[in-house]
């Protein structure tokens, strides 16, 4: 879990951990330089964390991308399966449960990651996570090749989006992620004074114009981690750099030889459009 200045919202979402059915959660927190009563909610919690561990680590203030991958590469974190943790959310009981048991049965023996996204109209792929991210981070459970995969690239490269990377590079390296359209967790929490409106009109600001800046930090993500990536993996990466063609003729080319996609139709529409403009 990442926290910053979450002491509105943080009583909510531990409980809703603390309440899971899956009997045994280790809890390891990062804070990133909260200045409200986030840190002291933690320590109260980490007292009484009733899972198994709960640690609690101070970030100094490097945002929260930097807050997820001290996490991530962190050696003291074991585990058989991981999960990404927000500050303000609430999570089903069987969240975790349903998770873990969707990866025993189904892809045990390779990298796996479990996510959940009324987005996903076909199967995650790496053509896909190329050009869109399918879910949120605090949707997804993986298991410990992914996690070992993830901290590796993490090493070396650092990324913009903690649940985007997961993505790109556990389907990049040949593993498994798997989509359930069934929501796992209740709605976000808001702070009081902020409405729906508001939230969503905040978060299509932020989402337009950076879909190009963030294409750019992944693509060159996995350059550095281009070892780690399958052969088929790597010949997509390369037919996609040519769609940044200066020729419009070529960018269209490349990308229908890229075989990349979004999850819908207006989505895909989106993508060729981008191409077309160069935003890609």
């Amino acid at each position: 879990m990442a926290t910053r200045n979450g002491a509105a919202f943080l009583d909510g979402q531990l409980a809703s951990i603390a309440a899971q059915t899956y009997p045994d959660i280790d809890l390891w927190v990062s804070d990133d330089g909260s200045s409200d009563e986030t840190v002291a909610i933690l320590n109260d919690w980490a007292g009484r964390w009733p899972k198994g561990r709960m640690r609690i680590v101070q970030q100094p203030g490097e945002g929260r991308a930097e807050n997820f991958s001290s996490l991530i590469v962190s050696a003291e974190n074991q585990a058989d399966y991981y999960a990404f943790a927000d500050q303000d959310g609430l999570w089903e009981a069987e969240k975790i449960a349903v998770s873990v048991r969707w990866i025993e049965q189904n892809a045990f023996a390779v990298p796996s990651v479990f996510c959940t996204s009324p987005q996903c109209g076909c199967e995650p792929d790496f053509r896909n996570a190329l050009v869109q991210n399918i879910a949120a981070g605090n949707t997804m459970l993986y298991n410990r090749m992914a996690h070992d995969l993830l901290a590796e690239s993490c090493r070396r490269t650092g990324f913009h989006s903690h649940d985007w990377w997961l993505y790109l590079i556990v389907s990049g390296a040949g593993g498994v992620v798997h989509c359930d359209p069934r929501p796992m967790q209740r709605e976000r929490q808001l702070e009081p004074e902020t409405g729906w409106r508001t939230w969503i009109a905040r978060a299509l600001r932020r989402r337009a114009g950076r879909f190009a800046e963030q294409a750019d930090v992944n693509l060159q993500a996995l350059v550095r981690n281009r070892d780690l990536l399958s052969g088929e993996a790597r010949a997509i990466c390369d037919l996609y750099w040519k769609v940044r063609s200066d020729n419009f003729i070529k960018r269209l080319y490349y990308l229908r030889k890229s075989g990349v996609y979004r999850q819908t139709v207006q989505g895909q529409a989106g993508l060729y459009l981008a191409a077309l403009l160069r935003r890609l």
